[in-house]
């Protein structure tokens, strides 16, 4: 098969240059750059009429969607935060950079989520909240977690980086606990090359957000708290917006090659896969091999081929002793991380290679015992 070029595990979806341009031109033309500007106000009004939400904020990255959730609902400073070790490392760094200690609960094998039979053995005195994570765009079981975290009096904030289009029961996974985060990272269905997005209902935290964002000020302009400056800019708002209006076709295109994907490996029944929701919007294609050794096999198989998978997630992060000396092992988790591969899935990778790339592996994984 080889590939003339390189076939990279994502390419970011982009709208037509020529549908950018006018953005810019209104850019260039009033000179506003920043300071939520019109274009990142049309932008966060017109994302959450096509999510259904009646507001979102829009901030500089997904990173700091979750530092300012966090922050944003006044948790008692060194309070654990109950989470997923099967996640990107920004879910675990954002907990520790606000000053929490995280507490790991193993994950569902199947669903590769925070296993919410887990979480109230690990409640303790100092659980403030829990952290869960959307893996790969799959909705975690919002209402099993919820009923937890209300019964508990515990805060919930998901980590929604991969979930934008999910819907549970009709509406946006956003919608759940008390804040969702999300991001709009040029490797998303929806980019605005760097970016994120905080929904939270209550109108006093979407008010604190706001004021989180630009470093505490109020609307009057008086520095009300301490805060930062996680502002998105009007560029990164302008190529949302274009971005935007594809969404829909996007979200159909991931959908059929992930369907496709999955009809042509399910050939090997030495392969396994995330069990998913109907809700999920198919944003990663994560194939899971018997053992490390099998999934070095076909990776470098690929490779071979110019086709370059990703490890998400690798290492699990409980792990990450370096940052988290000590944690308790979750060993589906550990697992999980170590035969767990991402294949190339974006809206301009042909059928064609989608086919080549389940050939190689197929023809790979025939020499796993």
């Amino acid at each position: 098969m080889k590939s003339e070029n390189p076939i990279y595990v994502t390419m970011p979806s982009l709208a037509p240059l020529d549908e950018v341009d006018p953005y810019l031109r209104q850019i260039w033309d009033t000179g506003i750059m920043t300071h939520n500007g019109p274009l990142v106000q049309r932008f966060e009004r017109d994302f959450a009429a096509w999510s259904g939400l009646p507001h979102i904020v829009a901030v500089g990255n997904g990173t700091l969607a979750i530092q300012l959730a966090l922050r944003a609902l006044g948790l008692p400073p060194g309070s654990e935060v109950i989470t997923t070790p099967f996640t990107f490392i920004a879910t675990l760094s954002s907990i520790l950079y606000e000053g929490f200690r995280p507490v790991f609960v193993d994950i569902d094998p199947e669903t590769f989520n925070l296993d919410p039979a887990k979480i109230e053995a690990a409640i303790t005195p100092r659980t403030a909240a829990i952290l869960p994570v959307h893996v790969f765009g799959n909705p975690c079981d919002v209402e099993a977690i919820d009923a937890i975290a209300r019964r508990r009096g515990l805060k919930v904030i998901y980590d929604a980086a991969h979930a934008v289009g999910v819907k549970v029961r009709g509406q946006s996974v956003l919608m759940y606990g008390d804040v969702s985060a999300t991001s709009f990272h040029a490797t998303k269905l929806l980019n605005t090359s760097e970016g994120g997005g905080i929904y939270a209902a209550d109108s006093q935290i979407d008010n604190t957000l706001r004021e989180l964002r630009f470093f505490g000020y109020d609307d009057a302009k008086s520095v009300v708290r301490v805060g930062t400056n996680a502002k998105m800019t009007e560029v990164n708002a302008a190529i949302g917006l274009a971005n935007l209006r594809h969404m829909d076709e996007v979200l159909a295109d991931r959908r059929a090659k992930y369907a496709l994907y999955r009809r042509l490996l399910s050939q090997s029944d030495k392969l396994s896969f995330q069990r998913i929701a109907d809700g999920c919007n198919c944003s990663y294609f994560p194939v899971v091999f018997r053992s490390e050794a099998a999934l070095l096999n076909v990776e470098a198989a690929l490779r071979r081929e110019n086709v370059f998978p990703r490890r998400y997630f690798q290492p699990s992060v409980n792990t990450c002793r370096a940052i988290v000396p000590e944690a308790a092992p979750c060993p589906f988790s550990e697992s999980l991380a170590e035969r767990i591969l991402c294949l190339p899935l974006y809206s301009t990778l042909p059928e064609d290679a989608v086919r080549a790339i389940a050939e190689i592996i197929l023809d790979a994984v025939k020499e796993d015992a």
